[in-house]
């Protein structure tokens, strides 16, 4: 899996560390550093391999879409602001998306997710090193960030604020909506079978009319789910 270096260029201490936890939770972004204005961004690109920048428009110093001007080869931009007024100049940019504060994490793993269609090294054939790589992501536990890999996870339960996701070694609680995690799961064989559960579909052992078993655990299958869950595991 390729790996994109980011940096964010924000000056508000509290949306740099919302986009910030955002990063961290996506298995393919690596984040870089955090500049509070865009001459250290300009100073902080020089010395690395920059391949994507999470850009407010209001900064000191020099705004953002002046930064973009500036830059002889910019890396991708995604453009994370508060007011919409700007998103046609920075279409007209060529930026990869533009994120309305406060963002959403679903909205902001669609607008990293365009990376792909534009970088052609996620088009050629996959080497033996990307196979054996691990996707996994990291997730918010009693103050600590603990890392679960997507293969692993057998079902996730919604229990209204929170997530419990279940291996078959152990089980954790997270503030997350499970709709946040099922978007971020969407091409890892993930189904969901009931507003509350959402499973690995490659880890279901047996179904019937009313459940499916992973594990030795009968999980229910939602009436409004039914026909979609027997199409997709009998088709």
């Amino acid at each position: 899996m390729h790996r994109y270096n980011c940096i964010i260029v924000e000056d508000e201490p509290l949306a740099a560390e919302v986009i910030r936890d955002y990063i961290l939770q996506v298995p393919f972004l690596q984040l870089k550093g955090i500049c509070t204005d865009a001459l250290y961004a300009m100073d902080l690109l020089q010395k690395e391999k920059i391949d994507l920048v999470f850009l407010d428009i209001h900064l000191p110093k020099l705004k953002g879409l002046d930064f973009i001007k500036a830059l002889i080869k910019p890396p991708q931009v995604i453009i994370t602001s508060a007011y919409q007024e700007y998103a046609l100049e920075g279409y007209e940019l060529n930026v990869v998306d533009y994120l309305l504060k406060p963002i959403e994490f679903n909205r902001f793993v669609m607008a990293v997710s365009k990376l792909k269609e534009r970088d052609p090294v996620e088009a050629l054939p996959i080497g033996p090193a990307a196979v054996t790589e691990r996707a996994a992501l990291f997730f918010n536990v009693s103050k600590k960030r603990v890392k679960i890999y997507i293969d692993e996870i057998l079902f996730i339960e919604s229990l209204k604020e929170y997530i419990r996701i279940t291996t078959k070694d152990k089980s954790i609680l997270t503030k997350y909506q499970l709709q946040q995690i099922e978007e971020m799961l969407a091409k890892n064989g993930f189904l969901r079978i009931h507003r509350s559960f959402l499973v690995a579909k490659n880890k279901i052992d047996a179904f019937s009319a009313t459940d499916v078993e992973i594990n030795g655990k009968q999980i229910p299958i939602g009436r409004s789910y039914k026909e979609g869950v027997v199409a997709a595991l009998e088709g």
